[in-house]
């Protein structure tokens, strides 16, 4: 990945979403009430939000630009 090419906004949503993702189904799973499920759908989603959030690049820039650097 090419931090040079990448736009902040976008690469710290990504991690938020990853982050709050997991710490959402860690929660869920280690809370000590046992009728407390984790929802795998939800979190898998979100995880896959949160990678592609991470190799997205700037809307402003075509891969034309990008290749030219």
């Amino acid at each position: 990945m090419n931090l040079k090419n990448k736009n902040w906004k976008t690469t710290l949503a990504g991690l938020g979403a990853i982050l709050i993702s997991v710490g959402v189904a860690m929660q869920a799973h280690f809370d000590g009430n046992p009728e407390t499920v984790v929802n795998w759908e939800v979190v898998l989603a979100s995880l896959v939000a949160g990678v592609g959030l991470l190799y997205a690049r700037d809307g402003d820039k075509s891969s034309a630009q990008l290749a030219e650097k």
